[in-house]
C-alpha cells in the first residue's frame, strides 16, 4: 500500500502545476506545455482524488471539470454596496467632474482605461480560497453565482493572500468568442444572443 503522505504530496504538486499552467494559458496566453501534457496531469489528479476521496478539495482544479452553471440563484447582501459609474456624454461634463474631485483633493491623479461592457461581479476570498462569487444586482443585493464563476478558467480558486479579500470586476465575452457561440447556436437552431454582454451574463 502506498504511503498516504506521498500521495498527498503528489496531489498537492499536481494542483500547483495545473493552477500555474492554467494561469499561463488562460491569463497570460503564454502556454509552456502541450494540451496533451496538461490533460495527462489533470487525469492523474482526477484518478487520485477518486481513489483517495479524503484528499478532495473544493479549490482543486478538478472542480472546474464538468462544472454545471446554475440557472437559479440565492440572494447575497453586499457588505459594501457595489456602486455604478457615473456616465458623462461630453468633454464639458468630464471637466466638471474632474473639477469636483479637485475641490476635495487638489493633488488627485487619474488612470484611464477603456470600459469593458460586461457583468459586474464580486469575488470573495477567505484563507486563500474562493468562497463566493456574486453579481452586482441592485448594488446592495446580488445573486450567488459561485458555481458559474468556477467554470471561468482565468479566475483562480486559490490565492496566496490569506486575508479576507474581495475582488470586483467585469465578466465579459470577447467578440470572437461571441461570434463563434452564436454560430454554434444557429447550427443547433437555438436562439442567438443579442450582444456579447448578454452572452456573458447568460
Amino acid at each position: 500500500m502506498e504511503n498516504i503522505e506521498e500521495i498527498k504530496k503528489r496531489v498537492e504538486k499536481l494542483r500547483e502545476e495545473l493552477e500555474y499552467h492554467s494561469y499561463k494559458y488562460y491569463v497570460l496566453d503564454q502556454p509552456e506545455i502541450s494540451d496533451y501534457d496538461y490533460d495527462r496531469m489533470m487525469n492523474e489528479l482526477i484518478k487520485l482524488e477518486e481513489e483517495y476521496p479524503e484528499l478532495k478539495s473544493p479549490t482543486s482544479p478538478t472542480q472546474r471539470v464538468g462544472g454545471v452553471p446554475l440557472k437559479e440563484f440565492n440572494q447575497v447582501v453586499h457588505s459594501v454596496p457595489m456602486l455604478s459609474l457615473q456616465d458623462v456624454f461630453s468633454f464639458e461634463e468630464l471637466k466638471n467632474w474632474v473639477n469636483k474631485i479637485k475641490e476635495v483633493y487638489s493633488e488627485a491623479e487619474f488612470v484611464v482605461e477603456l470600459k469593458i461592457d460586461g457583468l459586474s461581479v464580486s469575488l470573495l476570498y477567505e484563507n486563500g480560497e474562493l468562497i463566493r462569487g456574486a453579481t452586482r444586482g441592485d448594488g446592495n443585493i446580488g445573486e450567488d453565482v459561485t458555481n458559474n464563476i468556477k467554470t471561468i478558467k482565468s479566475i483562480p480558486l486559490k490565492i496566496k493572500d490569506k486575508n479576507l479579500l474581495e475582488v470586483r470586476g467585469e465578466v465579459y465575452m470577447p467578440k470572437a468568442a461571441f461570434i463563434k457561440l452564436n454560430e454554434k447556436k444557429e447550427e443547433l437552431s437555438e436562439q442567438t444572443f443579442a450582444n456579447p454582454r448578454n452572452a456573458a451574463a447568460g
